[in-house]
């Protein structure tokens, strides 16, 4: 039999090595440098230092931009968090059809977010489906600008966001009330517990795990943001451009042959950090027992050393 070279595994590695440097690490540590610079198209880049992030401070569409992610943030996070959680122990009994319902929930998952946001803005315009309802019933005299109104339009933007993302954490939970145990349900019931009360004692911490994975998916999600409020508003932000988000801002700062590069990249490498800030969290609160135990480590050493050092002085 002949023997494996030393070098076929690392041969076999280099093509996925490769396209990773080059279509992420390398664009990562280019954006990197160009936030310090004051770089644009067909010029050359200059080194500006921090001139970037201080102007940051002054932009008033920055401040906007941040605004915006930050209420989607706030608002996406619970419903995407909890809303599917539900929908999926509607459809996780056991009765006939219910795949059907099932998959009837996913199709929002698999549409085109561009094309259902263009439905969406069908529905809320000014002469729509939404606002045609509301005359007829009487519950509105005028047409409400859904899509004019900076809140009205963000607000449009996260309900599009909620139903389309659904289904597709529905699939986690799905996957996840599956290692939970029925027998569990059973004992809480028989010690008298109602469905509200198995549901946060038994339910909420069985899928803890997935709920924590879900929470910063949405969370990442929703700083990103870009499809739904940039096809709602047409490309504008709304009103001003009250209503961008942080993508939408880099996209607007960037593009053209005047674009500033180099404070879109600023702005790119703030939204970066922005997003290490949830996998922080639940990286500290997966990790908290390990933490924990080092850090009483590290206090037993320390004591440990100081005695070691006071026997020392008395002898």
């Amino acid at each position: 039999m002949k023997r494996q070279r030393w070098f076929t595994p690392y041969l076999l590695v280099l093509p996925a090595v490769i396209w990773v440097f080059v279509f992420a690490l390398w664009p990562f540590l280019n954006t990197v440098m160009l936030a310090f610079t004051d770089a644009r198209p067909l010029r050359p880049a200059e080194f500006v230092g921090l001139a970037n992030f201080a102007k940051l401070f002054e932009d008033e569409r920055f401040g906007y931009a941040l605004s915006t992610s930050l209420v989607y943030v706030v608002v996406c996070v619970p419903l995407l968090t909890f809303l599917p959680l539900l929908l999926a122990m509607l459809v996780h009994s056991k009765i006939p059809g219910i795949g059907f319902f099932r998959t009837t929930f996913y199709f929002p998952v698999i549409a085109s977010a561009v094309v259902v946001a263009i439905v969406w803005e069908f529905l809320f315009s000014g002469s729509g489906t939404v606002n045609s309802a509301l005359k007829f019933f009487g519950l509105a005299d005028r047409p409400i600008e859904f899509l004019s109104d900076r809140w009205l339009l963000i607000g449009c933007a996260i309900g599009l966001t909620v139903w389309k993302g659904l289904g597709y954490y529905m699939v986690v939970y799905l996957a996840a009330l599956g290692n939970v145990g029925r027998e569990l349900h059973e004992a809480a019931a028989m010690d008298g517990a109602g469905r509200w009360r198995r549901f946060w004692s038994v339910t909420v911490p069985g899928v803890r795990g997935p709920m924590m994975l879900v929470s910063v998916l949405v969370c990442v999600g929703a700083m990103r943001v870009f499809t739904e409020l940039y096809v709602l508003s047409n490309g504008s932000g709304g009103p001003g451009g009250r209503a961008m988000s942080m993508v939408m801002l880099i996209q607007s700062m960037g593009k053209g042959l005047n674009g500033q590069v180099g404070y879109a990249s600023a702005i790119s490498l703030v939204l970066f950090l922005l997003t290490l800030v949830p996998l922080a969290v639940v990286g500290v609160i997966n990790n908290s027992d390990t933490i924990k135990e080092a850090l009483a480590t590290r206090r037993t050493a320390k004591a440990a050393k100081i005695a070691r050092s006071a026997q020392g002085v008395t002898r």
